[in-house]
């Protein structure tokens, strides 16, 4: 298992530049997205900036389609694309981080790929938030 002792804490600066930079890559990349669905719990937030940026409706997960993005925060060990790319395959996936070197999984679109193994802190989660090493205990 990788070790995750220090953390990297994000401002709301921080996400805003990076639900930024995913919407022109989605734009670009993917103008046939109709729809987007943020995941719970670390995706919801960044899939509600990018459906206001983008004037597309936020949607539930079980109505997901081939043309709706799937948002998370991070892409750290693949786990939950992987379930979810099992039950909607034609959807699109994307993360603000993506970690190559942990993940099973590989998002269709990501804004920064994260190659350290720090534990990201996102604003939206408590300062002493748990590394992944004790979620798994």
């Amino acid at each position: 298992m990788v070790d995750t002792r220090s953390k990297i804490f994000l401002n709301w600066d921080h996400v805003e530049e990076l639900v930024h930079l995913l919407a022109v890559k989605i734009t670009i990349k993917y103008p046939e997205i109709t729809s987007i669905a943020g995941l719970p719990r670390g995706g919801l937030i960044p899939a509600v900036i990018l459906s206001h940026k983008l004037n597309l409706p936020l949607i539930e997960i079980e109505n997901i389609s081939k043309n709706t993005l799937i948002v998370d925060d991070i892409c750290d060990s693949g786990e939950t694309f992987i379930k979810l790319h099992d039950e909607f395959p034609h959807a699109v996936f994307s993360c603000l981080h993506f970690k190559p070197h942990t993940s099973k999984f590989s998002p269709d679109i990501w804004v920064k790929e994260w190659d350290l193994n720090d534990w990201i802190v996102y604003p939206w989660e408590k300062k002493d938030s748990k590394t992944i090493q004790d979620y798994l205990k």
